[in-house]
């Protein structure tokens, strides 16, 4: 009975001072554990500094968009009405957003056939629609990807932990598995807080657009309705 006690402590002694050594080899900050996650890394990496800088410059980019002063549309209808069309023009010049270049070219049109002054309106919309997509398609591509890279990170990490033990034969310990493992998990973690991030910036910066493509539309055709409107 004493024996069976004495080996139970000594058990339990052992269990603690182990796990006090794997603590004390445990990373010590982030760069650390960015360390072992190995090459995989750097694409994650390189996909992370790309999916910020699209998602900071995009949201800018759509937000300035979106910004309309309320008194816009209506001195255009006043000039519009008034034949003052250089003023018109001159005030869509002055104001930077895709709303006032859609205008402008519909200006320019004025007294053409209203259906080709609609065309020539669409065919700028869809133009400045284009160019508020711009870098997108790589937002979506990289939270589709970067995930993949995270297991693909696993993969090659749990293959490392094999051959270590392979390696290690009889002799195997913790220290021998460390390296493996860790590439294991810092890459999925990785891959996977880039992807979601990526996700998650997508989705937004997408209905952020479809906000600004509305107001497009909206104010297309306001603008055809003021053309249909007879002057004084």
């Amino acid at each position: 009975m004493f024996l069976s006690i004495l080996l139970q402590l000594t058990a339990d002694s052992s269990t603690v001072a182990a796990a006090e050594t794997a603590a004390n080899k445990l990373p010590e900050g982030t760069w650390e554990l960015v360390l072992k996650g190995g090459i995989v890394m750097i694409p994650i990496g390189i996909m992370l500094v790309i999916a910020l800088y699209i998602t900071i410059e995009r949201w800018l980019t759509i937000s300035k968009s979106g910004k309309l002063d309320a008194n816009f549309m209506s001195s255009i209808k006043d000039m519009v009405l008034n034949d003052n069309i250089i003023g018109a023009k001159t005030l869509c010049g002055r104001t930077d957003t895709p709303i006032a270049r859609m205008l402008e070219k519909g200006i320019s049109r004025i007294g053409n056939p209203l259906k080709n002054i609609e065309v020539a309106v669409e065919n700028v919309g869809k133009l400045e629609v284009y160019k508020l997509e711009k870098g997108m398609p790589w937002l979506a591509t990289i939270a589709g990807a970067a995930p993949m890279l995270g297991f693909l990170g696993t993969v090659t990490g749990m293959i490392s932990t094999f051959g270590s033990i392979a390696r290690a034969g009889d002799q195997l310990n913790a220290s021998a598995l460390s390296g493996g493992i860790y590439e294991a998990m810092v890459t999925t973690v990785a891959g996977l807080v880039v992807g979601i991030f990526a996700f998650l910036a997508y989705n937004l910066l997408t209905a952020g657009i479809e906000k600004v493509v509305y107001k497009m539309e909206a104010t297309s055709v306001e603008f055809l309705d003021i053309l249909q409107t007879p002057s004084n």
